[in-house]
């Protein structure tokens, strides 16, 4: 292809961008040219991109008309790659927090947690909501006063799972869960509540764990009908270990898009997982199922592992809590290393406050190891109704406008309301390259899935693949080193403007995604499908978070006409995680009252 050779992009020195608000700086709206494709189309379009002769030439036509030559391939950067967004480890002062050392038990740190909520549950404890999830809080006062005990929440569990797994509802949850296994935890948990001696805030709290984290008794497939055949689990992932020390009951392994290839959460080997608010949309991907079970009121928490804004991006279409920490702060052991440098476990939950004590439960390495890259952790303070304050917002217009047109407005408004409410400062920025970082980070996380899961396929063959994931593969298999390389440099420039950018402002404001849920069509079930429009509309916002190892946390601001949910994303300095909770905590407490119940709901705390 030398004579057909792009002419790539020569970028200035990062040090001479302008970040300013009037700088000059073209926004390039993503240019995605591919259409929608799903079932025969879509085997089609494997077949041919697998093919030897035809393949190379589509791959060429595919990433030149969606412009990953012109920006990254055959760009001309003077800066050095950045291969680890590992940022230094600095004392950030922030308002109104508790520094702990970081060598303390997971029970400890729940406690720790649970006393900066003060007084606990002034928020949600207001009667005269319409709708609220319940919280750790709400199961643990319940299961102290003996109204209720874990091993009866438990078989409520496994009744509404069965329930929903039936053909009138079919929201494909779960890829497994084990109701042995669950029952003997909730038994043992039980038996604590009943001596006095349960472990922390979260004993018999259900938890349930995207299928990319080990979690015994379960195999982890990462969405697959394979990768569980050549890579067994032998024990639990660290983040595991953690919520285990903490009594928390782990429920079964939530659906995910196959290897995280995808947004939408379909899954042609375990399902589609449908919204909650609306059955007959996506609930995201990838982590859609662990976003799905807290909407639908089946756990209060769930983990799952932001790649691509995989946590983010379907907290915001199922209406809940998504917050994905600096990349370092949760330990990798036991992760599938999918995406190894852009991903890492997040925390869906249904209020701020069970992300951040799920949060606490889970930042770390157990204590007996010594490998960690900071020495303390800070919790942050929640008081109601004072909220910190003289926080800066800063906000890209033409970046956080480039959105469906009920998402732009509902996000305007809430960022509206924080100013008037608190004060807050509005900053005008500029995020230079936007479009760039997103197919840099679309490179990097594909030639890393494609590394990662390249000495198994080539034992087992393309065919146990979904059709969708195969072209993914295909797509991601053809990265060279050249392209990898420019990716990291673009990586590095823009870690150099939002370290800037953070000189100016405590967290960057957008819309979680740049549309709510769209509908699951038919021909989709069994192939998956290929929709890149909507998909880079979902993740338009989202991956600075993970190129750049950015803590982000999304919170639900609102409903689009159709009743589906809104989220608005902050995006914070790097080891700011308190910070952020601040923020979302002081953002819910606008939003919650208008919280709505879902189409699909289980209440598993309901008095008899």
């Amino acid at each position: 292809m030398g004579i057909f050779q792009p002419k790539g992009v020569v970028y200035k020195s990062a040090a001479k961008v302008d970040l300013g608000p009037h700088s000059g700086e073209f926004y390039l709206r993503a240019n995605v040219k591919a259409p929608r494709m799903a079932g025969l189309l879509v085997k089609i379009f494997a077949l041919l991109l697998e093919s030897r002769i035809l393949g190379p030439i589509l791959l060429y036509f595919l990433k030149r008309n969606n412009l990953i030559h012109k920006l990254v391939s055959y760009a001309d950067l003077e800066e050095d790659p950045v291969f680890v967004p590992l940022q230094p480890y600095e004392d950030i002062k922030e308002q109104d927090v508790k520094s702990l050392e970081s060598n303390l038990s997971p029970a400890v740190l729940v406690q720790e947690a649970v006393d900066c909520l003060n007084p606990p549950q002034t928020i949600l404890s207001n009667p005269n909501f319409s709708f609220r999830h319940w919280t750790i809080l709400d199961y643990s006062s319940a299961y102290i006063s003996r109204k209720i005990n874990p091993r009866m929440v438990a078989e409520r569990f496994i009744v509404a799972v069965r329930q929903s797994s039936e053909p009138s509802l079919n929201m494909s949850f779960f890829i497994n869960y084990n109701v042995e296994d669950i029952l003997r935890q909730a038994t043992e948990s039980t038996l604590r509540f009943e001596r006095g001696q349960q472990l922390s805030a979260l004993d018999g709290v259900l938890v349930a764990v995207k299928d990319e984290i080990d979690c015994l008794p379960y195999q982890t497939t990462g969405g697959t009908r394979w990768l569980h055949k050549v890579r067994s689990c032998k024990d639990d992932a660290c983040c595991i270990k953690r919520l285990r020390i903490c009594g928390a009951i782990l429920v079964g392994k939530a659906n995910m898009h196959e290897l995280g290839a995808g947004t939408s959460g379909i899954n042609p080997h375990y399902g589609a997982t449908r919204n909650p608010y609306n059955r007959d949309k996506i609930s995201g991907g990838s982590s859609g199922g662990s976003a799905a079970v807290v909407a639908a009121g089946l756990c209060p928490v769930a983990l799952g592992v932001d790649g691509g804004g995989s946590v983010r991006m379907p907290a915001a279409l199922c209406g809940v809590i998504g917050l994905k920490p600096t990349f370092g702060r949760i330990s990798p052991l036991g992760v599938l290393p999918l995406s190894w440098t852009v991903g890492m476990v997040g925390v869906l939950a249904g209020t701020i406050e069970d992300a951040f004590i799920v949060y606490a439960a889970i930042s770390g390495e157990l204590p007996m190891h010594h490998s960690r890259t900071y020495s303390n952790i800070h919790l942050p303070v929640l008081k109601s109704p004072n909220y910190i304050s003289g926080v800066r917002l800063a906000k890209y217009g033409e970046w956080f406008n480039d959105c469906a047109n009920d998402v732009r407005i509902c996000c305007s408004s809430a960022v509206d309301k924080l100013h008037k409410q608190y004060g807050w400062e509005v900053v005008d920025i500029t995020v230079p390259e936007i479009e760039a970082m997103r197919l840099a980070h679309y490179l990097t996380i594909g030639s890393e899935c494609s590394n990662a899961v390249a000495s198994y396929l080539e034992k087992l063959g393309r065919t146990e693949l979904g059709w969708d994931a195969r072209v993914a593969l295909s797509v991601y298999g053809s990265f060279s080193s050249r392209e990898y390389l420019n990716a990291q440099k673009i990586r590095n420039r823009q870690m150099q403007f939002y370290k800037d950018i953070f000189t100016n402002a405590d967290v960057i404001v957008t819309p979680t995604t740049g549309v709510t849920a769209y509908t699951i069509y038919n021909d989709a079930f069994k192939t998956g499908e290929l929709d890149y429009v909507n998909g880079a509309a979902l993740v338009r916002y989202s991956i600075g978070g993970n190129f750049l190892g950015l803590p982000a946390v999304s919170v639900p601001v609102g409903f689009d006409k159709n009743g589906l949910p809104i989220g608005l994303q902050f995006i914070g300095r790097p080891w700011s995680e308190a910070t952020l909770i601040q923020i979302a905590y002081a953002m819910q407490a606008l939003c919650i009252s208008d919280c709505r119940k879902p189409e699909v709901f289980f209440d598993l705390l309901k008095e008899d």
